[in-house]
């Protein structure tokens, strides 16, 4: 009898260390598998980045490429070309490191204004008068629209109000609800009498032409006498804003 209680008290521990066993090997395998889901899944995302990334790196490269080629084709000597291509690498530049900050997702509008602008004001005379929006700008958006302000700052600075310490710049971005309609006005005042270009140059091309292009919208370029005035109007869909409460 004490032999038989012996052998069935046995068993029974080695029952209790089986089951012990399985659900060791149970939890290995339910985390093998979590595991695996886990590297298929960051797998799955590294090749999203890495797309992405690809992406942006061949659109980067297209506009630098336009940026080197159109300059130098409109510029009448190889020093002004090379002056033409670091001013405007400098504006990539530094829309770039304002998109960087917000993980290339949206700018707000403002500090877009403010960065596109604050280079030019040189005479630190606040030459520049902004009244804006609250408005959230995506990232595919925000390049082409601070590329577009830089070439108006640069046409000031060389031909309009921002060549004078009286000259102003005053730019005015609104929305309209009902339209669903993104409008921002530049007009310059107090600078030198302007007169119409007798051939358009990349910067207006620039603004006339690949504003349109890339964001669906109407650009206007007024060579008024008082001043360069510019309307440009955008599809709020374009623009992918998300406005403020």
């Amino acid at each position: 009898m004490i032999a038989s209680e012996q052998t069935s008290g046995m068993g029974s521990e080695e029952e209790m260390g089986l089951e012990a066993q399985n659900a060791n090997l149970r939890s290995l395998l339910a985390q093998a598998g979590i595991d695996a889901a886990e590297h298929k899944v960051a797998d799955r995302l590294q090749r999203i980045l890495l797309d992405e990334l690809h992406h942006r790196v061949k659109n980067t490269l297209a506009i630098v490429q336009a940026i080197t080629n159109q300059s130098l084709r409109s510029a009448e000597s190889l020093e002004q070309g090379r002056e033409a291509i670091e001013a405007r690498l400098a504006a990539l530049g530094r829309v770039h490191d304002l998109l960087l900050r917000t993980s290339w997702d949206s700018v707000k509008l403002a500090d877009l204004l403010k960065m596109a602008t604050a280079p030019f004001d040189t005479l630190g005379a606040g030459q520049f008068f902004i009244q804006s929006t609250n408005i959230e700008v995506a990232s595919g958006a925000a390049l082409p629209l601070a590329m577009t302000l830089n070439e108006l700052c640069t046409n000031a600075v060389k031909y309009g109000a921002l060549s004078t310490p009286e000259g102003r710049v005053e730019i005015t971005a609104t929305v309209d609800e009902r339209a669903k309609q993104f409008q921002l006005a530049w007009e310059e005042k107090g600078g030198p009498t302007v007169h119409a270009p007798t051939r358009r140059g990349f910067g207006t091309r620039l603004i006339e032409r690949g504003f349109v292009g890339q964001l669906q919208g109407e650009a206007r370029l007024t060579f008024a006498p008082g001043g360069v005035v510019c309307k440009l109007d955008v599809p709020l869909a374009a623009l992918q804003p998300i406005i403020s409460n």
